[in-house]
């Protein structure tokens, strides 16, 4: 029996979020039918649930493979239950960032544990992670955007920040005012590119691991963000929404002025590491975003709402395979009702993903891990 309920669904910060109203929990379909869908799924193999219960989003390898970054309102304590992997009963507000090792599940906190953070990224050498918070801005969560029906998401005063994988030695590498996050590093380790409104609009830009030589990379109207780097670090991967209607400019930039934005559509872009020779890989009306480059740095997986947008507030998102020339779509996922937030190892044998697949609760998502079938 299926049953229908209502949810909000949001990962603070623009890098990790949706809102879908209302939907069906993943755990209340029937057994044969998460089975039948499970066997669908021909490139995953040996699926594991890292995470358990409340919000958990954007598990992201470190270099050697062994560790994940992930933000999460689950509160692992700084005591024993650390070791155990087990979280506090009482969640948290908002999101904090942590590490955890993949094999024997120990969990640790790197946020400071003040404001909200998203974004999660590990150094090369695997000893410093680098993450967004709104700490600089307060030490609460940042309060909840007025919607008025619609999906925005809000532009919270989030900085970038590095710090070691015990927390300390921390580092503020942007300080411009506003919204600065979705930061990632380069496979090569030399660079940082991430989303900022530091020039009046959502754009890209990329600088060196110690915040120095900034460089703009987009100047389309509109919203640029989670980006990755190839895996050659010469191009980069991200999503984008750039109105053209003179109507839709204006309501963009209006909203942007409140700190919110309202894409009701993301298409995946490619370009060089240098901002050089964009190109528009999807042209769907869909919202596709989380795009990760695969292993062969010829395709890239995404998540997308494509085969059900418009179906009355219901939208499902699954992970999909695409060429970088926009050809060759292959959907990946069948259970559940959200996947998204991929990533390759980097040896390009497993997946981690985000998945509401066996969420006991409304607004549930864990991390899952699978052995990736070529």
């Amino acid at each position: 029996m299926q049953c229908r309920r209502t949810a909000k669904i949001w990962f603070g910060g623009v890098c990790a979020l949706m809102s879908i109203s209302p939907f069906a929990l993943a755990a209340d379909q029937p057994k044969e039918t998460m089975a039948s869908a499970r066997s669908m799924e021909r490139h995953l193999a040996n699926v594991r649930q890292l995470t358990f219960g409340r919000q958990n989003a954007e598990a992201y390898f470190s270099f050697n493979g062994t560790k994940l970054i992930l933000q999460s309102t689950n509160n692992w304590l700084k005591d024993s239950s650390a070791s155990t992997g087990k979280p506090a009963e009482s969640g948290l507000g908002c999101y904090q960032m942590y590490v955890m090792d993949v094999e024997s599940g120990t969990v640790r906190l790197v946020s400071a544990g003040k404001g909200a953070t998203t974004c999660g990224y590990f150094f090369p050498g695997d000893s410093r992670v680098l993450y967004s918070s709104t700490q600089a801005a307060g030490p609460d969560c940042p309060p909840k955007p007025k919607r008025d029906g619609a999906y925005r998401w809000a532009l919270d005063d989030y900085d970038v920040y590095s710090a070691n994988l015990d927390g300390g030695d921390m580092r503020r590498l942007t300080v411009s005012p506003g919204y600065d996050a979705e930061a990632t590093i380069s496979p090569d380790g030399k660079t940082i590119v991430w989303t900022s409104v530091k020039d009046g609009d959502l754009d890209l830009y990329r600088m060196n691991l110690d915040g120095s030589n900034v460089r703009r990379l987009t100047d389309d109207v509109g919203y640029d963000g989670g980006a990755f780097f190839s895996p050659d670090s010469k191009r980069i991967v991200y999503r984008a929404a750039h109105p053209t209607d003179p109507s839709e400019v204006a309501k963009y930039k209006e909203l942007l002025a409140q700190h919110l934005v309202e894409p009701g559509q993301l298409e995946l872009f490619v370009m060089n590491a240098d901002g050089s020779n964009k190109k528009q890989i999807t042209m769907t009306g869909a919202s596709n975003f989380s795009p990760y480059f695969h292993p062969d740095g010829t395709r890239i997986i995404f998540s997308s709402n494509i085969e059900t947008r418009g179906e009355g507030g219901r939208p499902s998102f699954h992970l999909y395979l695409v060429r970088d020339d926009g050809t060759g779509l292959e959907r990946l996922t069948m259970e559940g009702h959200f996947n998204s937030f991929p990533m390759f190892s980097p040896d390009g044998k497993r997946l981690v993903w985000v998945s509401d697949r066996n969420a006991k609760a409304s607004g549930e998502f864990n991390v899952f891990l699978a052995d990736w079938v070529p």
